[in-house]
């Protein structure tokens, strides 16, 4: 089963942007060499919406306009718990693997390259990952993007599997105030309405013995 839709809208997001690559392309024709450029930029509000986007102009400024623009047209909201995310995950595009791991409090963001910069705008702080494939630009931050949007949050997991959240979780189902406050009045009138236990009688004084 596929992950639901979280693809959302740029109205309304304070996005920042940053270029991950700039590539020159030559095209040889009748006369010489054309050139033009290639832009691969990361746009997010480093919360949760995080979106990639590919430009090509002649001028590098274009370029990077270009690809702004369709990264906005691509946003996804990412699941988080706390500062990282919900669980491991290994995103796959092409020949870039890159691997996702989840991570405590105060570790930071082990990454590098794209990766580091979809992981930052995505507002993700602490996270592992480590790259598995081709260490191509464009395949290993659509690789960490594919990773993002594979991921799912406990409550889709119980609704898929028909549990509770605590059951996915492994934590204990906890039993409503209202059930606890039942049980100890109940007992308590349960106790108090038992007749009390009879005394033990004493036993009879032991009689003297005659004199001889």
């Amino acid at each position: 089963m596929l992950p639901p839709d979280r693809s959302v809208s740029s109205a309304g997001l304070d996005l920042q942007e940053r270029v991950v690559e700039i590539n020159r392309v030559a095209k040889v024709v009748k006369g010489g060499r054309r050139f033009s450029f290639t832009a691969l930029v990361v746009v997010g509000d480093e919360r949760d919406v995080v979106g990639i986007g590919y430009g090509k102009a002649n001028e590098v400024p274009v370029a990077i306009q270009k690809g702004v623009e369709r990264a906005k047209k691509n946003l996804y909201r990412v699941p988080k718990h706390g500062s990282t995310i919900t669980h491991q995950t290994t995103g796959v595009f092409g020949a870039g693997r890159v691997l996702l791991k989840p991570a405590s409090p105060g570790t930071g963001v082990i990454a590098g390259g794209g990766v580091r910069a979809v992981l930052e705008l995505a507002g993700i702080t602490d996270i592992l990952s480590k790259s598995l494939g081709s260490q191509n630009p464009i395949n290993l931050v659509k690789a960490t993007m594919a990773g993002l949007e594979s991921l799912r949050t406990p409550l889709e997991v119980a609704k898929l599997r028909g549990l509770s959240v605590n059951q996915v979780l492994g934590l204990a189902e906890r039993v409503p105030e209202e059930e606890l406050v039942a049980t100890a009045t109940l007992t308590n009138g349960d106790s108090a309405a038992e007749p009390p236990e009879p005394a033990a009688e004493p036993e009879p004084a032991a009689e003297p013995e005659p004199a001889s």
